[in-house]
């Protein structure tokens, strides 16, 4: 890694915690920086949250933190989310687009050439429960390892209206 990365990484780490401090809808939100700045199929990034309030219905996206060298204009992820009790809630795979596919430009929020992008890919979602629930991130692509997924991320924020009543 060189020097110029490393200090991008840690600007990274400074600035994320007062982006999300200032959301008070946030629930949760974790990036974990992936190793060597590659996506390998055996890397499968864990993300647990605690969720109590299972009257409000909640909206749960997916960070992207990329640089401009990744190969594809997309991503193919797959995420299967399991409730306190351990079992599946939803399982499913998600299309990202990353770059625009005809002139191959960067899309998402960027500084030189690394680029964060912000996927909501489970709007409106009930969480029937309270206690914790762990989301499992795989990336669904045709090649093992993708060099230039630098980090994945899981965003939990409360959504605009509550959960209809159940019986």
């Amino acid at each position: 890694m060189n020097n110029l990365a490393l200090l991008r990484a840690m600007l990274w780490l400074l600035v994320l915690p007062l982006l999300v401090a200032c959301d008070p809808n946030r629930v949760y939100e974790t990036n974990i920086d992936l190793p060597d700045y590659a996506w390998s199929v055996q890397n499968k990034p864990s993300f647990s949250f605690d969720i109590q309030d299972t009257t409000q219905l909640y909206d749960v996206y997916f960070n992207v933190r990329n640089a401009s060298a990744y190969g594809y204009y997309n991503l193919y992820v797959k995420h299967t989310l399991t409730g306190p009790d351990g079992q599946v809630v939803s399982r499913l795979l998600h299309h990202m687009v990353l770059m625009d596919p005809k002139t191959g430009e960067p899309l998402g929020d960027g500084t030189g050439d690394i680029f964060d992008h912000q996927f909501l890919a489970l709007p409106k979602q009930r969480f029937a429960r309270p206690g914790t629930y762990t989301v499992v991130l795989e990336q669904y692509m045709r090649q093992d390892v993708l060099p230039g997924i630098m980090a994945m991320g899981v965003r939990v924020v409360k959504a605009n209206e509550k959960a209809p009543d159940t019986p």
